[in-house]
């Protein structure tokens, strides 16, 4: 048994005159005074242990604060009971954003949270203000990008992102919320070396179960909701369009609305205007669901009543772009309601506080990008700049590379680590094997060195000529020929050449 322990932090801000803080550095002590007693293989096992917890306590994005509830956007804390008010902040947190529960299992403890939260003060027509986002990211179904997609059983959805915009003016707060998740019924999209892996549709399954506890679970919290479909509406994402739309036609609930839009489509040959076609298809549906405001003598004068749950595959690059725009326009009517923005003026125009805006959603995305892809998110350079790049699209092309690799050769190990850190797996002591040890299939090293021994020849074979170019091309083409079919044998057994989890194996892995 070990305990975590900060032991360094920095100061983010002040949200709401409190302080908000940021882990930095851990140290992870042990309960007892020597593992001597431990086996060979355990003391290889516990390190690996160790070493997964380190991997995800060093992940940026765990935050706190010791005297403030920062699992609860401000509507839920401001609709609250007496009773709620006294209670602990790790009793009334909002456990879907306590990363460290279950460490904190067996003891009263400071709740740590997996957000990004960014908090500026900023300045428009000479008046202050102060302006912060926070991004809570959900422990349920906790994960990385190809090994948890989905639901599961009890209606979580994987890559579940809560993210409330905050402004305060003199005593008035306003707060604007969304949520992004994984499309949300029984999917997988497993890694097998191929650069963008097929998805599969659970066919032996009742969707509709988990479907139905996802959204009753939403409406519950958020009311009405507001789906956007961001993904493609043909090639292999199609079934997933489609099944989506089926189901919320099936469910018939009033209380949902769902609008699909092909991002990738509208959007081709670097036309982003067009995105303004979803903010105008969506503008009447975001001013009957609102945003939270209360003014300076603490009066609740109006209430978000829904919220825009959008989604693409990932629930990243595209999903970040749409939030950042819908966050715009409700920030806007927030800054004129505060009397920061005149009547008529766009906060576009504001060229000071439209960098800071863009930049703070464009590190909000990186930071939601590098916990679940493990790299920074794609497409940021609109974010950042209003406009597509050439800059960017290589900087793209680069993180997909680096995405491509992770997720393919380090992710397994990424979600054994979350899943260890989450009490997911159970580590005990008395276990004299662990799943760490199951060993790699025989072609796991023998098709890669054949496939190297291959091309080196051929290249060599080039290098050096024989005596006549027939020879020369008999060895080439036996070689190449050698390497091309071991590479394609790799390829059709992709499963088993990349880094898959090793300790949990549920439905989520299907």
């Amino acid at each position: 048994m070990y305990l975590v322990v900060i032991t360094k932090k920095q100061k983010v801000g002040d949200l709401l005159g409190h302080a908000v803080w940021k882990a930095l550095d851990f140290d992870i002590i042990s309960y007892k005074k020597t593992i001597l007693h431990l086996t060979d293989n355990q003391m290889q096992d516990n390190k690996a242990f160790l070493s997964m917890i380190n991997s995800v306590l060093h992940t940026d994005g765990f935050y706190f604060a010791t005297d403030y509830d920062l699992t609860h956007t401000l509507q839920r804390l401001a609709n609250t009971s007496p009773e709620f008010q006294e209670m602990s902040l790790l009793e009334r947190a909002d456990q879907r954003f306590v990363w460290n529960g279950h460490l904190l299992r067996e003891f009263m403890a400071q709740p740590e949270v997996r957000h990004i939260i960014t908090m500026k003060s900023c300045c428009i027509n000479g008046k202050v203000f102060e302006w912060s986002i926070i991004s809570r990211r959900s422990c349920f179904r906790a994960g990385v990008r190809y090994y948890v997609r989905g639901i599961d059983s009890e209606g979580h959805a994987a890559n579940y992102v809560e993210t409330e915009q905050i402004v305060q003016f003199n005593s008035a707060k306003a707060s604007f919320v969304q949520t992004r998740g994984s499309i949300p019924f029984y999917w997988s999209q497993r890694p097998n070396l191929k650069y963008k892996p097929k998805p599969q549709i659970n066919k032996t399954v009742n969707h509709l179960d988990g479907f139905q506890r996802h959204f009753d679970s939403q409406i519950i919290l958020y009311g009405r909701q507001v789906i956007l479909n961001l993904i493609n509406q043909k090639g292999s994402e199609k079934p997933l369009e489609m099944a989506f739309d089926k189901m919320v036609t099936s469910l018939g609930n009033g209380m949902i609305k769902y609008i699909a839009f092909d991002f990738h489509k509208e959007c081709s040959r670097m036309r982003w205007h067009r995105l303004q076609i979803l903010l105008d298809m969506v503008a009447e549906m975001q001013d009957e669901s609102g945003y939270f405001l209360v003014d300076a003598d603490g009066k609740v004068l109006l209430n978000q009543e829904g919220t825009f749950r959008s989604n693409c595959m990932d629930c990243l690059d595209r999903t970040n772009v749409i939030q950042s725009l819908l966050a715009r326009r409700s920030l806007q009517s927030q800054l004129r309601k505060m009397g920061v923005l005149h009547t008529g003026q766009q906060i576009e125009e504001q060229a000071d506080f439209e960098k800071v805006y863009k930049n703070a959603w464009a590190d909000n995305a990186d930071a939601c990008a590098k916990q679940y892809a493990g790299t920074g998110a794609l497409k940021t350079d609109f974010t950042r700049t209003g406009k597509r790049t050439q800059w960017g699209l290589l900087m793209d092309g680069w993180n997909s590379m680096i995405r491509y690799y992770k997720n393919n050769f380090s992710d397994g190990f990424r979600q054994d680590s979350i899943d260890v850190f989450l009490g997911n797996y159970a580590v005990e002591e008395a276990d004299w094997t662990t799943p760490l040890r199951d060993p790699k299939d025989w072609k796991f090293l023998t098709l890669p060195i054949i496939m190297v021994v291959a091309f080196s020849m051929c290249i060599i074979c080039l290098l050096m000529a024989g005596d006549t170019w027939t020879e020369t091309l008999a060895y080439v083409l036996f070689w190449g020929t050698a390497s091309v079919v071991t590479g394609g044998l790799i390829l059709f057994n992709g499963r088993d050449f990349v880094d898959a989890p090793k300790l949990v194996q549920k439905e989520k892995l299907d």
